[in-house]
C-alpha cells in the first residue's frame, strides 16, 4: 500500500539478557494499510475456520499509535484485529484474539503498524487455543492424541545427538528450558535447526503426565557427541574437571525440580509454573549412544555415584553405544558390569530384518546384570 519502512536487527535494548535480538521496524509512511512484518511461518501456517488463535508479541512504541493484526490468505484478509500502543522505553506485552472464518493451509499472520515512527518487536506468536488437554502453551492437539493413542510406557526427552550437543557449548542445559517461554535461551541443534525451547521440560513433563507415561529425561555424561567431529572437527569433548561439580548439581537440581515439593528451591519453580504437585520422577538418563572414552567413563560415574548417594531409589539408565556389537558395545558392557546402572540403552540403527534375525538376542543376557531398556 506504497507504505516506506526499514527493519534491522538490534541487540542494545533486548527484551532480557537471555534474549538478545529483537526486530526494530522504522516507519516513514503508513500508505494505505501501514507498513510492518508478515511471517509466513513454515511454508504457510494451517489455521482453521471458527478456532481461536491467540496472537502475542512484546512491542516498544516511542510514540503511541495502533496496528493491525491479521490472518491472511494471500490477498485475502481471514482475521482481523487492532491493538492500540503505548509509547515509553519499556517492552510490553501486547495479546489478541482472531478467529478465522475461512480454514487454510498457507497462512500467514501480518502486524501493520499505522503511524509513522519507531517501533522494537520481539517474540510474535500466533498459537492455537485449541492445545492437546487445553494445555497454555501446550503441544498441537492432533499430535499428542496419537502419542496417547500409542500406549506409550515412557518417554525420552530430549533424546538423540541433541543431548550432549555439537560441542561442549551446545550440550542441551534442562534449565535453560523452564520458565517464561520468552527468557527461554534458545539454540541451534547438532542436526542443524533451531530450537525455541518453546517445547521445554515443564511441557514435557506435563504431556507424559497427560498420556499417562513416565518419563525419561536424558542428560549429557559429562561429554559432547562424538559425532561433533562431521561439523567442527573435534569429535567427543569432555566437560572440564573444574566445572563437573556444577555440572552434576544441575542434574540433581533437575531431579528437585520434578519430585521436590514446594517449599524447594526447584520444586517451587515447577509449582509457580503451574503444577504444585511432583511429577514423581523415576527415571534418568545419562549419556546418548556415546563413545566409551576413559573421559566419558570418569563423568558417568562421578555423576551416577552423586545420584545415588543424592536419590539411592532413583534408576540410572546407561549407554552402551550406538551399534549391536562393537568395541563401543563391548566397553560399554564391561563399565556397566563394573559400575552397575539399573539399566543400559542398546541403541541400533538397523534395517527391519536385522531384528526379526534377532529375536532371540536377549534370551542369554544375564538377568543379574544391568537391564536393557
Amino acid at each position: 500500500g506504497n507504505a516506506i519502512a526499514k527493519m534491522s536487527l538490534e541487540t542494545e535494548k533486548p527484551l532480557n539478557k537471555n534474549n538478545r535480538h529483537y526486530a526494530s521496524i522504522d516507519v516513514f509512511t503508513v500508505g494505505n494499510k501501514g507498513a510492518g512484518l508478515r511471517n509466513t511461518g513454515y511454508h504457510g501456517m494451517t489455521v482453521k475456520a471458527g478456532e481461536t488463535y491467540d496472537f502475542s508479541t512484546f512491542l516498544r512504541a516511542y510514540q503511541n499509535a495502533e496496528a493491525k493484526v491479521k490472518i491472511t490468505e494471500g490477498d485475502s484478509v481471514l482475521a482481523e484485529t487492532t491493538i492500540r500502543l503505548a509509547s515509553g522505553d519499556a517492552w510490553r506485552k501486547y495479546e489478541a484474539s482472531l478467529t478465522p472464518r475461512k480454514s487454510s493451509d498457507n497462512a500467514s499472520v501480518e502486524i501493520l503498524f499505522q503511524a509513522k515512527g519507531r517501533f522494537d518487536m520481539d517474540m510474535v506468536s500466533l498459537f492455537p487455543r485449541n492445545t492437546y488437554k487445553g494445555r497454555k502453551n501446550g503441544l498441537r492437539a492432533d499430535l499428542a492424541k496419537a502419542l496417547e493413542d500409542l500406549h506409550s510406557a515412557f518417554v525420552r526427552f530430549p533424546g538423540g545427538c541433541l543431548t550432549h550437543g555439537d560441542g561442549l557449548n551446545n550440550i542441551y542445559r534442562w534449565k535453560h528450558t523452564i520458565g517464561p517461554v520468552e527468557q527461554r535461551i534458545e539454540d541451534y541443534n547438532i542436526w542443524d535447526y533451531h530450537q525455541t525451547m518453546g517445547l521445554g521440560f515443564f511441557e514435557y513433563f506435563q504431556l507424559c503426565e497427560d498420556i499417562g507415561a513416565k518419563p525419561l529425561p536424558v542428560l549429557a555424561a559429562g561429554v559432547s557427541c562424538q559425532n561433533s567431529a562431521r561439523r567442527r572437527g573435534d569429535g567427543q569433548q569432555a566437560i572440564p574437571m573444574e566445572e563437573m561439580d556444577q555440572y552434576i548439581q544441575d542434574m540433581l537440581d533437575l531431579i528437585e525440580w520434578a519430585n521436590g515439593d514446594a517449599t524447594t528451591q526447584w520444586g517451587k519453580l515447577r509449582a509457580e509454573a503451574g503444577h504444585p504437585e511432583p511429577f514423581g520422577l523415576e527415571y534418568i538418563g545419562i549419556g546418548n549412544e556415546d563413545h566409551i572414552t576413559p573421559a566419558f567413563k570418569e563423568r558417568f560415574k562421578m555423576i551416577q555415584d552423586a545420584i545415588k548417594k543424592r536419590y539411592p531409589k532413583m534408576k540410572v539408565v546407561g549407554t552402551v553405544g550406538p551399534n549391536p556389537n562393537d568395541w563401543d558395545w563391548r566397553e560399554g558392557w564391561a563399565f556397566a558390569r563394573q559400575e552397575k546402572p539399573d539399566l543400559v540403552d542398546e541403541h541400533y540403527y538397523r534395517p527391519p530384518q536385522w531384528f526379526l534375525d534377532n529375536l532371540h538376542r536377549y534370551d542369554d543376557y544375564d538377568r543379574k546384570e544391568s537391564k536393557v531398556y
